[in-house]
């Protein structure tokens, strides 16, 4: 009888299983292995169109370049010097690179990755952003500015900081950009046209806050801190803190997914934090995606509704991407 009943629920247990994985907000789709590549691994950028990804091997001194179709490494760009941001403008299709050893903005036609110009910066070039609207570009570096590009590189002006500017967001519908910095423990907010400070929030107990996402909408900010690690939702209208929930450790890069109204938080932890938005002042984690330890930079495409994980090589385990589908 008891044999009946454990095989009359394995249908249901199985179901229940499949259901549970089924529904999970991001399932791994697949791995892209990247072999020979060592050391650390920095941020990426995506040619939506033409189904490519850019992925900041700065341990490496390249750039790797993915096609995303094939599931295999396309390309490479080689002899640079610890590459940390990697953008990629589709209207110009040109891709822009950013590395701390020396310092420079190198800008490659994105097609035949011929390097077009190279532009100086006193040191550690690190994240980059592009205002559509104004053909900019934005780079932080050195011991604390934003620098602004023109599409060819021409340098247009600075935006002094006081301290080195990690993450940072621009938003679409006004001057302002957010800026993360970290050694200073807080977020400035600066005036894009006038090139200004406006004014800077503290983040309180919250230390290094290194990753930052923006929902302009519902004018909130997302910045994820790594001391301890935590998801603080700020209101950008007031600066104020309306939310903050525990997070994976050793956070790197956070995105915020406008259609399923989510949040993607990768750490070295080895997960990824999921969490719900129900409504501009209220968020829950709804999953914590188990990936490799180590692996802290990724890249989220609302285009694709994927999410790209950087793994880095560790032993005999080769470097990969992991590539995470984002349900409904």
């Amino acid at each position: 009888m008891r044999r009946k009943i454990i095989v009359g629920i394995l249908p249901f247990l199985f179901a229940a299983l499949v259901n549970a994985q089924t529904n999970k907000p991001l399932k791994l789709e697949k791995t892209i292995q990247l072999p020979d590549v060592q050391g650390r691994i920095d941020h990426m950028s995506i040619d939506v169109k033409g189904q490519r990804l850019f992925v900041s091997a700065l341990g490496n001194n390249t750039v790797e370049v993915i096609d995303l179709k094939a599931g295999k490494r396309a390309n490479t760009i080689s002899g640079l010097k610890e590459p940390q941001g990697v953008l990629y403008v589709p209207g110009s299709d040109r891709l822009y690179v950013a590395s701390s050893k020396d310092g420079t903005v190198k800008i490659f036609d994105a097609t035949q990755l011929k390097l077009l110009k190279t532009v100086e910066y006193s040191d550690d070039a690190d994240n980059l952003r592009y205002d559509s609207s104004r053909e900019r570009i934005y780079v932080g570096f050195g011991d604390g500015a934003l620098g602004e590009l023109d599409s060819d590189g021409k340098k247009i002006g600075e935006i002094k900081l006081d301290s080195h500017p990690e993450s940072f967001q621009l938003e679409k519908n006004s001057a302002r950009i957010y800026v993360n910095l970290p050694k200073s423990r807080k977020i400035a907010v600066l005036d894009r046209e006038k090139g200004t400070v406006l004014t800077t929030w503290g983040t309180g107990m919250s230390f290094n806050n290194y990753p930052m996402a923006l929902d302009e909408q519902n004018h909130r900010l997302f910045v994820v801190t790594r001391l301890p690690a935590r998801l603080l939702v700020m209101d950008t209208s007031s600066g104020k803190t309306v939310q903050t929930l525990s997070a994976v450790g050793d956070c790197d890069d956070v995105f915020y997914d406008q259609s399923r109204k989510r949040i993607y938080a990768s750490g070295g932890e080895g997960a990824i934090s999921v969490f719900e938005q129900q409504d501009a002042d209220h968020y829950k984690e709804v999953g914590r995606i188990a990936t490799v330890k180590g692996a802290r930079t990724s890249f989220f495409s609302l285009d694709l509704s994927r999410l790209y994980l950087a793994v880095r090589r560790q032993g005999s385990s080769t470097a990969m991407i992991q590539v995470f589908e984002a349900s409904r």
